[in-house]
């Protein structure tokens, strides 16, 4: 997700799509090794291991079992977040002028992308569904998008851990010209319609979030409050069930929020006047562990990331 007075730079409709590249910084890395995607395993001094415990379903792929990452240049990635590893898929080749500003990824690897039309407030919001092979881009069933709910945050959620039917869940900006958050709502594709659920509760009332579900049917939210924040949400009525400060990590411009194997990852860069590039923390629920310098100024600004609820809910071995 972007601030709206960002302005991050619009898509690039048209595009085509590049050789993959592996991005795996070290933790204090702005110039991230670079090498081909097709090089042999052998060649490429860190191996993808396989994905265990997924999320609950005997169907899910490997590739629905990873993280997907968008950056503000309209590239997508794939994050192995063990293995601190970005993949470079390439351009995103949406036909729209709009910006990307966020994204979630379902059950079939299949990222919804979420475009908006701003200048001095957002004036449209739309959502694209992309293949995470190659990038390609195709328009979802028009969705009717009301005022204050065109710039989204995004997440996936399963009903329950036995039940892997899911819903797209999202959390409104609001004006950015004046007012706050509605606060929680879903997405019926196959209808395009934009149910609103209600707001956050508490002292999270107003504010935005960026989302991420998993596969036992939890939801949560990375508010950019300060410290940043991340919480449950009752996914019936967008109350706050439990939240915890994140102490130490930036309050950022352009931010994103993943779950992944028991453990959160959060996706923060300041302005990009500066020239910083984008921080990952590591929150490990359990053990109350953060690692802002997770990996650090990792070459490129994050503007939304995703995950399916096909993805591991506990640490591989």
């Amino acid at each position: 997700m972007t601030a709206a007075s960002l302005g991050v730079l619009s898509a690039l409709a048209g595009c085509a799509s590049d050789p993959p590249t592996v991005f795996t910084p070290g933790r204090d890395s702005g110039t991230p090794a670079v090498v081909d995607a097709g090089t042999p395993p052998g060649d490429r001094g860190v191996i993808p291991i396989p994905i265990r415990d997924a999320g609950p379903s005997s169907n899910c792929s490997e590739a629905a079992q990873l993280v997907y990452v968008l950056s503000d240049r309209n590239d997508l990635y794939s994050f192995r977040p063990n293995l601190r590893q970005f993949t470079r898929i390439g351009a995103l080749r949406c036909p729209t002028a709009a910006s990307p500003n966020s994204m979630a990824i379902d059950r079939d690897a299949v990222a919804w992308v979420n475009y908006v039309e701003s200048g001095l407030g957002d004036s449209a919001g739309s959502i694209y569904r992309v293949n995470t092979t190659d990038a390609s881009c195709t328009a979802a069933a028009p969705v009717r998008m009301p005022a204050g709910w065109f710039r989204l945050g995004m997440g996936f959620s399963t009903v329950s851990a036995d039940n892997t039917a899911e819903t797209l869940f999202v959390a409104a900006t609001g004006d950015p010209l004046g007012g706050g958050s509605p606060g929680l709502g879903s997405i019926d594709p196959s209808r395009g319609l934009l149910h609103v659920i209600g707001s956050f509760s508490g002292a999270f009332r107003g504010q935005s979030a960026e989302l991420t579900g998993t596969g036992d049917g939890r939801l949560y939210g990375f508010f950019t409050t300060t410290p940043v924040q991340v919480a449950q949400l009752d996914k019936a009525t967008g109350a706050i069930i439990e939240s915890t400060p994140i102490p130490g990590v930036e309050t950022p411009q352009a931010w994103a929020f993943s779950f992944w194997g028991g453990d959160f990852y959060l996706y923060t860069a300041p302005s990009a006047l500066g020239g910083r590039t984008t921080n990952v923390t590591r929150y490990r629920p359990s053990d109350g562990s953060i690692d802002t310098a997770y990996m650090t100024n990792i070459g490129f600004r994050i503007v939304g990331a995703g995950v399916s609820t096909c993805a591991p809910i506990a640490p591989p071995p």
